[in-house]
């Protein structure tokens, strides 16, 4: 629900998508980790999944796998 209603629509639409497609495969400590992005804030998200700003090391794993899941669309 949370990766559903950010607050800026393209990070809605980023993070349902990226949630939809692994939520049920991440371990505990990989949903801790994503809920504490979700924390972040929408502005800096979408600087850090489009390569516009620097991803925080603790995050840059998360965030890589989430921009991956964006080529598919631009393909």
């Amino acid at each position: 629900m949370r990766s559903n209603y950010r607050g800026i629509k393209e990070m809605d639409l980023i993070l349902k998508g990226y949630a939809d497609r692994r939520l049920t495969e991440m371990s505990a400590e990989e949903l801790d980790l994503y809920e504490d992005l979700l924390e972040e804030n929408d502005h800096d998200l979408y600087q850090w999944v489009s390569g516009q700003g620097a991803t925080p090391a603790r995050y840059l794993d998360l965030v890589t796998d989430i921009a991956r899941g964006l080529t598919q669309f631009t393909k």
